[in-house]
């Protein structure tokens, strides 16, 4: 019987640690990024054979996104570079003398010798350099196909998207969201990720790639509570 409890505590301990070894994955994304279109409650007239309004279209322009469920491309082409530079200098110095003869009867021994002597000289110097120095770059380039989740009351889309590719056990998935102005989309019903608003981007990692790169529990622990 104590063999029994034994071994299921053990397993029990093996699964605690198994659950704490990967490190628990935040995401950025709060808005949804796929949505289905409605069918919208209209009323069942005959429109004729060649318009209709729920499909229509100038005789040159090309079907770009614009109601919900369309999809649109987004070119993801990301830059940026950061430079930080910090010198600091400070110095400070100091000095007290006293001249003076006599005797000190109220101070005893050595310091009253010391200080009866006729000067007392006491100088000081502090001095510090400091200099700091950060540059980051961060470059992300790619292509997502999103969906538009909503359209804004001033005509502008809100649009969401994610892709996920798995290979050899792991899996990369990308995510974008965020707000998309009509007249910036292009040719080929394409735009560019530096003209959307609001836009959440992130990149993440699910397998044997990304757990050789996530610090397991016990060093989290100890660099937790290490004051080094």
């Amino acid at each position: 019987m104590n063999a029994i409890v034994r071994l299921g505590l053990l397993a029990s301990t093996a699964a605690l640690l198994a659950a704490c070894s990967s490190a628990p994955t935040t995401t950025i994304i709060t808005a949804p990024t796929t949505v289905r279109p409605e069918p919208g409650l209209q009323a069942n007239y005959n429109q004729g054979a060649i318009f209709q309004s729920a499909n229509s279209r100038q005789l040159f322009e090309e079907r770009v996104a614009r109601h919900i469920g369309d999809l649109l491309t987004i070119t993801i082409s990301e830059n940026l570079n950061a430079a930080n530079k910090v010198n600091t200098a400070s110095e400070r110095n100091g000095s007290l003398t006293l001249n003076g003869s006599g005797t000190l009867p109220v101070i005893p021994g050595f310091l009253r010798s010391f200080l009866s002597s006729g000067a007392a000289t006491a100088s000081g110097d502090n001095k510090f350099t400091g200099t700091g120095q950060a540059n980051n770059t961060n470059t992300f380039t790619g292509a997502i196909t999103v969906t538009v989740t909503d359209v804004l009351s001033n005509g502008n889309l809100q649009v969401g998207g994610e892709k996920q590719i798995g290979i050899g056990g792991h899996v990369n998935t990308l995510r974008l969201t965020g707000v998309v102005n009509p007249t910036d989309i292009a040719a080929g019903n394409t735009i560019a990720s530096t003209k959307v608003g609001d836009a959440r981007i992130e990149q993440l990692g699910v397998g044997t790639i990304a757990d050789a790169n996530t610090m397991g529990w016990m060093q989290r622990l100890f660099q937790s509570v290490s004051p080094f």
